[in-house]
């Protein structure tokens, strides 16, 4: 028996698979990285190949093990975070899959939507969400719709349809479970958030059958047991799964009413625990964090498309910047210029606005307006769509909102963390651990199975802290200009 264990966390995310090792003090002591291919075909539409994923989560495993030479035999247990709303059909008798897997960025479901208009407000009302190709349930219907195969596994009631956790679940487990939690669950439109069950009226308005979907069980259940791919002669429990933002969310020690974090990636999600009572919002959605116990904890949510994803199109097309890692450094060297502001709608603007019709614009130019300037304003843009989802999460929740706790690549940038915490007059905590969303589930399951050597072990652990230094009258004056320029290009849309 080695001193020594681990829990072993895979994060199964949009383009990567994540095989993360915690020790009992929580350190991240080994990472490694399994890249997947992104298929995207001339309309657009973007699928990953659940065969390549299932995989690679061994490889990544393999790897991890190999790398910091532990015997697999030390590794207590292994927990789940995956990519959110991105959907597969497969079967359950085989567990192949039907199709590619259909993700969550994909629209191809929007005339499916559009046909569903007319029950929009009963479906924000049992799901907290709002109708829209990017949830799962869409998506699904999409699957039986227009693939044979899908069809014929219907009707021989051998389809499963789900999220990644369930098909990964399936065969992670030596007992091959059809599995899933009320983190993944919530993302799909047909849970009803209000009794954690399957809702049979969504189902049938999306033509899917209750007993195509995976049962519901606490995000910390033991959901089986695995040998890792045969890695293991006696199966370890595999305890703790939850999608990547409410891993985040767990990981960042938000466990509190009213605790907010922020990840910040090629878009952004902005999360509020709101406790054990489902507020639903007209303009912001309402999932569920995490259950345990049977116990719902529920968050609410904003979604921005376009935020690392503005800096990614300085670089790459207008070539105003070598790297992302420069946008900051120049942006310090900007002139100040109150009335320039960049709306980088330029796939809509999701949350508070929901208008997929809007474009991007640059407003307030001047003749002094150079290339420091405009990436100055790519960088404020990402701050006030933020502020934007915070400040509405204050107005609708009733929390006061002082403090958040933020993690992705971007937060890396002291420019752009200083000016968050500038226009939402709140300190801004920066995680000190990148892997956040693989770290929620592992400590769902260290908590779980008694791992930790203390109670509190690394939720929240900050790397530094930005405290709002801007007037207040110029921060309000300068978030004001950025409401006019949306409202600008809103009313252009």
């Amino acid at each position: 028996m080695h001193d020594q264990q681990y829990i072993l966390s895979v994060d199964q995310s949009t383009s990567t698979t994540k095989a993360l090792l915690f020790d009992k003090e929580g350190n991240l002591v080994r990472r490694s990285d399994v890249p997947h291919r992104q298929i995207i075909n001339e309309l657009g539409w973007v699928e990953h190949d659940g065969e390549e994923i299932l995989k690679n989560v061994f490889m990544a495993i393999r790897k991890v093990i190999e790398e910091t030479a532990i015997e697999p035999e030390q590794i207590l247990a292994l927990s789940l975070s995956n990519q959110r709303e991105t959907s597969i059909a497969w079967d359950k008798s085989t567990g192949k899959p039907a199709h590619n897997a259909i993700v969550w960025q994909c629209g191809r479901a929007a005339d499916i939507c559009k046909n569903k208009e007319g029950h929009a407000t009963i479906i924000k009302k049992k799901t907290g969400l709002n109708l829209s190709p990017f949830f799962s349930a869409a998506k699904f219907a999409w699957f039986l719709e227009e693939v044979p195969l899908v069809q014929k596994l219907a009707e021989n009631n051998s389809l499963i349809l789900s999220t990644i956790d369930s098909f990964l679940l399936y065969h992670l487990s030596e007992e091959h479970v059809v599995l899933t939690e009320p983190s993944n669950a919530s993302r799909t439109q047909l849970l009803n958030i209000h009794n954690l069950s399957w809702d049979e009226e969504l189902c049938t308005l999306f033509g899917i059958r209750a007993g195509q979907l995976p049962a519901i069980v606490d995000s910390d259940a033991i959901f089986g047991h695995t040998t890792l791919g045969g890695l293991l002669t006696e199966p370890i429990p595999i305890c703790g799964v939850l999608g990547d933002s409410q891993g985040a969310l767990f990981a960042q020690g938000c466990t509190q009413e009213g605790m907010v974090k922020a990840t910040y990636g090629t878009g952004s999600s902005i999360m509020m625990n709101i406790g054990s009572k489902p507020t639903v919002s007209k303009n912001l959605v309402t999932s569920i964090a995490w259950c345990s116990k049977g116990v719902p904890t529920y968050v609410l949510e904003g979604n921005i498309n376009y935020t690392g994803a503005t800096i990614t199109w300085l670089v790459e097309d207008l070539k105003l910047l070598g790297s992302p890692q420069e946008a900051g450094k120049l942006a310090a060297l900007a002139n100040d210029s109150p009335d320039l502001y960049l709306v980088p709608a330029f796939s809509g603007l999701g949350a508070p606005y929901w208008k997929e019709q809007a474009r991007a614009s640059i407003s307030g130019m001047s003749r002094t307006t150079g290339k420091n300037e405009i990436i100055r304003a790519a960088e404020e843009s990402i701050a006030y769509q933020i502020a934007d989802i915070l400040f509405l999460m204050k107005k609708e929740s009733g929390y006061p909102i002082d403090r958040v706790q933020v993690d992705g690549g971007p937060t890396k940038d002291a420019f752009l963390m200083q000016f968050q915490a500038d226009i939402v007059r709140a300190t801004v905590g920066v995680a000190s651990l990148e892997e956040l969303s693989g770290q929620g589930p592992a400590i769902l399951a260290g908590k779980k199975l008694g791992f930790f050597s203390s109670e509190r072990v690394f939720p929240g652990r900050v790397q530094s802290e930005y405290l709002p230094l801007l007037p207040a009258e110029k921060a309000e004056s300068k978030y004001r200009g950025w409401l006019k320029a949306v409202h600008m290009t809103l009313s252009n849309a």
